[in-house]
């Protein structure tokens, strides 16, 4: 029997049906809480929409997408100021500053589908692409049109699925690799993986701990989160402003709204000096792994205490010790995650523009969008 799937398209997370969980199985970030977060706290160039997938009346399949109105930011990225900035504003401003994402744009890995065991994942894919055909009609009848559709996060395995007539004209693409850290069966706690490393990376551990010693680490309570919002956004906004390229800045209620609506599956640590926060990090449980999510911090003391490293021993450190089987790194300073022990694992993408001539540009414009970045892996394992 051929079976025809249909979709709907839900604006707001009260919308869904009773049962949209059952398909948030492998990963909580197609969770109506999850949805929730983004719909009380997503960032103010974004407008998000769920779309569900249905076999006659039985719900099989969920998604998330994402619209970006790049003309709503204030800065792409302080980094590079120079030509190749001021061409990019202008590249975006006219051409590629409304981007209708299909997955996660806050996320790295295949958070944009789910799909129920029984379904068939080609035709799930084509009804997919419907719904994205039918959202670019709702933003049209807004007065808004789309300029580039992104199919996003999927490794080498997952993007084969897209070997359909519906994506043939897509520019496939492969974006910087998602830093996955696993954790050996073997580990029982923090020194078994300290044991592990060659001498060099066990000095490297030695040294970083010993610079971090005035450091005071503590998990957050909401009613912290709370006190301290000002504090955390600024220590936020200072990473994020100086990363390569920006497509949106987070709200300053996020982590509040996160810890409200998630409670101890969100973690909320503050690093302190003389009570003064000066930097942070949020891990969120995803069933066996461990997603490492925003961080912030003080330059000046970073650098001196080598914080950001030390950040990233403590997260090993307590996965390990919590028995989770990977910790994802995501993107971004690979070579420092890579000494600590996370690999690269390659992620591709599909892109397409509304004007069918400018698919052609899609590679160069792509570099603007995703800056190359040079660097060595590291291996500190004995």
């Amino acid at each position: 029997m051929n079976t025809a799937y249909s979709f709907k398209i839900y604006s707001s997370t009260a919308q869904l049906p009773a049962n949209w969980d059952d398909l948030a199985i492998s990963t909580i970030f197609l969770s109506k809480k999850y949805l929730q977060v983004l719909e009380e706290s997503s960032p103010k160039n974004m407008i998000c929409h769920f779309i569900g997938i249905f076999e006659n009346e039985t719900l099989v399949g969920s998604a998330l997408s994402q619209f970006l109105d790049l003309n709503k930011l204030e800065s792409f990225g302080e980094r590079d100021k120079c030509v190749k900035t001021a061409v990019r504003n202008i590249v975006f401003g006219n051409f590629a500053s409304h981007v209708l994402v299909i997955g996660n744009n806050m996320l790295t890995g295949q958070n944009s589908y789910s799909l129920s065991n029984t379904i068939d994942k080609k035709k799930a894919l084509q009804t997919l692409h419907a719904a994205t055909t039918e959202l670019k009609k709702i933003f049209k009848s807004k007065g808004i049109n789309i300029h580039i559709t992104t199919y996003k996060d999927f490794n080498k395995e997952e993007i084969k699925n897209f070997d359909i007539p519906e994506f043939k004209n897509e520019y496939q693409f492969s974006t910087q690799p998602n830093m996955v850290f696993s954790i050996n069966e073997n580990w029982k706690s923090e020194s078994d993986y300290i044991d592990s490393l060659s001498k060099k990376y066990r000095d490297q551990y030695k040294r970083a701990r010993k610079k971090a010693a005035v450091i005071e680490k503590r998990k957050l309570h909401l009613e912290e989160i709370i006190a301290l919002e000002d504090t955390i956004y600024e220590l936020y906004f200072h990473v994020a402003k100086n990363a390569p390229f920006n497509t949106f800045f987070l709200p300053k209620n996020h982590f509040r709204v996160f810890k409200e609506i998630f409670k101890d599956k969100f973690l909320f640590y503050g690093y302190f000096i003389n009570e003064k926060l000066i930097g942070f990090n949020t891990l969120i449980k995803n069933g066996e792994v461990m997603d490492t999510y925003f961080l912030g911090y003080d330059e000046s003391i970073q650098r001196e205490k080598m914080l950001y490293l030390n950040m990233l021993y403590d997260m090993i450190a307590y996965s390990i010790n919590k028995n989770f089987k990977k910790i994802v790194f995501a993107r971004t300073a690979l070579e420092i995650k890579s000494s600590v022990g996370a690999k690269p694992i390659q992620m591709f993408g599909l892109m397409t523009h509304s004007t069918p001539i400018a698919n052609v540009f899609l590679p160069k414009i792509f570099k603007y969008l995703e800056p190359e970045t040079i660097w060595q892996q590291r291996n500190p394992f004995k």
